[in-house]
């Protein structure tokens, strides 16, 4: 590998590698990568190069360092990612763990929209998901979620989807989502809303629209979410 004009860092050079590795499934999640001496000897870099590399995929959230162990690829957990990205939390900040209901899969053609957001080819195909998010077994969120079909083969046969999604997208498709954006807006619950939500029609609701990215920054899923938050906040932390 050279560093030269018109070229990335090396250090960067060896990231795209290493990060391209973990996508292509060369290392599974919490499997051990090479050390850096090995990574050094195989890319013809120096190790202060690997290691470089290795600190901003940590930075990232991709690997993780153990103490006298080496460095492994970062597992999405589900306690993790509720924390991480399930924003909701009690009036006085408490952290909750919301259950999910499946209410229907299945697949279909994209429309324009959906082409659009998730960078789809004319006439491919998604999986539509609607489910319902519950706290205290009572339901607090609607969920739209829009998959490509190619990125998730059979993922509606899969046989339990009430899990967290990200991490069964790492486990089951080799999907690292690692960052994802959203746009809020407030909205009036519709007649369909208020039953499953099992509010008044009219209800006050937050829409968040949120597209979710992989580490080589694809969009993999687009999630519309109706929460009900008369009991709870929608909480964010920017680090």
């Amino acid at each position: 590998m050279k560093d030269s004009p018109g070229f990335l860092p090396l250090y960067r050079q060896v990231y795209d590698r290493l990060v391209k590795r973990i996508t292509d499934g060369d290392w599974r999640p919490s499997e051990a990568l090479p050390s850096e001496y090995a990574l050094a000897n195989e890319l013809g870099v120096s190790q202060g190069t690997v290691r470089k590399a290795l600190n901003e995929m940590e930075a990232e959230k991709l690997v993780e360092r153990r103490q006298g162990k080496g460095t492994f690829v970062k597992e999405h957990t589900d306690e993790a990612s509720i924390f991480r990205f399930f924003r909701l939390t009690r009036l006085d900040g408490a952290r909750l763990t919301p259950e999910s209901e499946v209410e229907s899969i299945n697949r279909r053609l994209a429309n324009k929209q959906e082409k659009s957001v998730l960078g789809l080819e004319q006439k491919e195909h998604v999986i539509e998901i609607h489910r319902i998010r519950l706290v205290d077994h009572s339901p607090c969120v609607i969920e739209t979620i829009i998959l490509p079909q190619a990125l998730f083969p059979d993922f509606d046969r899969l046989e339990s989807l009430s899990e967290s999604l990200y991490p069964l997208y790492q486990r089951k498709f080799g999907i690292h989502i690692v960052e994802v954006e959203e746009q809020l807006q407030a909205v009036a619950a519709t007649k369909e809303d208020a039953k499953r939500l099992k509010i008044p029609d009219g209800t006050p609701l937050l829409r968040v629209d949120r597209v979710a990215l992989t580490i080589i920054g694809r969009q993999v899923e687009w999630r519309s979410s109706l929460f009900e938050t008369r009991k709870f906040v929608y909480s964010v932390n920017l680090n």
